[in-house]
């Protein structure tokens, strides 16, 4: 099925107004443009957000509010979110990044979606915009289901961890430009200290288990690696071209241990 149309629009509303006629949004175009190209993605509009006035990124008062179109490189670049950039710097490659959205990464599948993994252990707000109006929602709720029809991902707020709050690994096949194998988000936070793990379920998820093991103890080795063993009763891992199920549950507790303790 060919592309008829590809709509640049200029504002939010504009977005919506083309989402509505039937037109498939796109950030960077990084995971939808292969599905299409391969024709595994019945697309005959196409809807960019690069001139919406959605790439903005502003942090005020310990919140950083990052606009859908922002590319992982702007993310990566910017001072006050320099502790994502290991992470981000595990994605793809440096032409991907450049490309890439932060809105799009929500919507892609694991072993892939690594910043969607990070913005969950941060608890991120999504804020949403569609024919019936704004509203904000968990980005796990996004992760889990998406939008409803018509809807498009505006931005993201996080509220920035306290320093050494922060934790992150991922291993990979190569050392870069590498799906994941296990990725392993953390933060600690007023709340309790939330654990998200991405490729080793279909969608990022939170380790409850790991989270309850090591509630009020000290993250020794010790406690780690038990608390990555409880971790397997969090995930579904899958079979690809990168690692087996079985696989991917039996190095889980090094990798979360390593998160903590490299």
């Amino acid at each position: 099925m060919a592309i008829q149309a590809v709509h640049v629009p200029e504002s939010l509303d504009d977005v919506i107004a083309c989402s509505a006629r039937g037109g498939r949004i796109m950030g960077g175009g990084t995971a939808l443009m292969p599905l299409v190209n391969s024709g595994a993605a019945a697309v005959t509009e196409l809807v960019s957000l690069r001139r919406a006035g959605l790439c903005g990124i502003e942090v005020a008062e310990g919140v950083a509010t990052i606009g859908a179109a922002a590319t992982l490189a702007a993310v990566g670049e910017h001072p006050r979110l320099a502790f994502l950039r290991p992470a981000l710097r595990t994605i793809a490659s440096p032409t991907i990044r450049n490309q890439a959205t932060v809105g799009g990464n929500l919507f892609v599948a694991q072993p892939y979606g690594d910043l969607g993994v990070c913005l969950l252990a941060l608890d991120a707000t999504c804020e949403i915009a569609g024919p019936d109006g704004r509203r904000d929602a968990p980005v796990a709720d996004v992760l889990a289901a998406g939008t409803a029809a018509g809807e498009v991902v505006a931005a993201i707020r996080i509220t920035l961890p306290e320093p050494g709050a922060w934790h992150y690994h991922k291993a990979m096949r190569r050392r870069l430009n590498s799906a994941s194998i296990v990725t392993v988000a953390s933060v600690a936070a007023p709340g309790g200290r939330r654990i998200v793990l991405g490729g080793v379920a279909p969608r990022p998820v939170r380790a409850f288990s790991a989270e309850r093991l090591l509630d009020g103890r000290p993250l020794t080795p010790e406690n780690l690696t038990e608390a990555g063993e409880a971790a397997r009763a969090d995930i579904d891992p899958f079979d690809d071209a990168y690692a087996s199920a079985w696989y991917r549950a039996r190095v889980l507790p090094v990798h979360l241990r390593r998160a903590f303790l490299p």
